[in-house]
This record gives C-alpha cells, structure tokens and sequence, in this order.
C-alpha cells in the first residue's frame, strides 16, 4: 500500500507502533521483530528513497511530514515509534517535530545528529563523496565496500541464510534513491538535535549492541539529556541488534511497550 507515494504495511491489530528501517533497508527489516509483537498493529514503512518509496524530498522534515500524512489516512493521532540507525534520527525528528503524535520512542543505534558546525560540514561533505560513488558505481558497487565496513563486522556471525537476505535487501535499491537519502536525511544535513533532548517528555527506550562501541558512547550522553530515557546495551550484538538478536529485541520492545501503554 501507499500514502502519497510512501510504501507502507499494516502487520497485526492492536496499539499502533511505527517502525523506521535504516539506511539501505526496507520494511523488510522488521517482519521477524513483528512476528514477537502480537498485540500491536505494526505499520512497516520503506522511508523515501529505499525499497519501493519512490517520492522525492529534500529535508529530513519533509521525511516526517509524510510519516504525518500516513498516520492522518490511517487515522491514527498517537503512535509508538522504534527506529533503527538513520530510522532512529527520523523518529527522534518526527518526535522534535510533531511530539503530540507520539506515545513513546525506541532508538535502536540511534543518535541525535552532531553537535558542532564543523563536524556536520565534514559529515557532508563524506556523503556527498558517497553519493557521488553510488551514482557513478551503482548499488552493487556500493553494497561491496559497505557490508565490509566495521560497522557490520557482526553480522559476518549470523547464519548464512540472513547474511544473503541483507545483502539482497541493499542490492534492491535505486542507486538515485540511496543518494538522495544521502542529501536529504543525512547524519551532516539533518538537525541537531543535543540541546532540545532535554525537552523530549516521551518514554523513551535507547538500545545498542556492546560491539558497537561508538554508539554505546553516544547512547549513554543521549540517556543523560533525556527526561525518561531507559538505555538497554545488548550483549554479543553490534549496530543492529534487532537484526542480530530479533527474539530477544522483539521481547524487549514488548516489556517497554507494555510500560507505556497509550493514553488516549
């Protein structure tokens, strides 16, 4: 189904939980940790620029603006939202933008952009460079040098089968589309977001593999900003977790959803 050129399913019955994939996933991503939550109705999205979404923006706000357009035509006007990497940015910016829309938030390997000026023009600048080499190489190209990067060395220990349906699930995507993403919704383009974290009021569950040292790091300062922030660091597991560890994660999110629950 579509919303305006957003491709989305509807999983289950239930409270509604939104659930945002990262960059060079699909909705796809997801259908394992759906199959652990039975009692929501999982709304499974492929953001602008992956899987079947076709729509183009130019912001990270546009981004949300479209979440907000899905949510209208499926009248619904308060959702739990988990997000994974880039998907995680997009909740917090969907969370900083229309906050009354939102029940609760789970960030999965998920950061608030960067503080400095400086460190955003750098992090352009990579994507930039980055989306050129899509467009010039095309997905395949990508899809080599990206599975090896350190960032996804765990997943090297799942079982074949699922290393095969990553790599197919990145090889599925637009070379066009992945650049925009790039542009659009980009780590050095989007918001920061550090100094509004304190204002963020919703129940707030913030998950990270103990490999991914990086953004263990980074979850433990987001944890400290953030009025009711729970911070989860799974053990044996890297960037995506839910991934990596999707019954486990899958039970997780239930105990935290069950905690916060809707009030309508």
């Amino acid at each position: 189904m579509s919303s305006d050129g957003l491709q989305y399913e509807i999983i289950g019955k239930g409270e509604p939980v939104l659930l945002l994939h990262g960059f060079t996933g699909t909705r796809e991503t997801w259908r394992e940790v759906c199959s652990y939550l039975t009692n929501y109705q999982c709304i499974l999205v492929d953001l602008p620029g992956h899987g079947k979404t076709n729509t183009k923006i130019s912001s990270m706000k546009d981004c949300c603006s479209l979440l907000i357009d899905l949510l209208d035509k499926l009248g619904i006007n308060k959702t739990h939202i988990i997000g994974y990497s880039m998907g995680g940015r997009t909740a917090l910016s969907f969370a900083m933008y229309y906050s009354d829309y939102v029940s609760s938030l789970i960030l999965e390997s998920s950061s608030p952009g960067l503080k400095e000026e400086a460190a955003r023009f750098v992090r352009r600048e990579k994507d930039e460079k980055l989306a050129q080499r899509i467009l010039d190489y095309g997905v395949k190209d990508f899809v080599n040098m990206w599975q090896e990067l350190p960032l996804f060395a765990t997943q090297k220990r799942l079982p074949e089968a699922a290393q095969t349906q990553i790599r197919n699930e990145r090889l599925s995507q637009d070379k066009e589309g992945l650049a925009m993403s790039l542009h659009t919704m980009g780590t050095g383009v989007q918001p920061s977001w550090w100094e509004g974290l304190p204002k963020l009021s919703k129940p707030t569950l913030l998950i990270a593999g103990e490999e991914d040292e990086k953004f263990v790091e980074i979850n433990k300062m987001m944890q400290k900003e953030i009025q009711h922030a729970e911070f989860s660091i799974y053990p044996e597991a890297g960037h995506a977790v839910h991934v990596e560890k999707s019954r486990n994660f899958g039970k997780m999110v239930n105990v935290f959803l069950g905690e916060n629950y809707i009030i309508t």
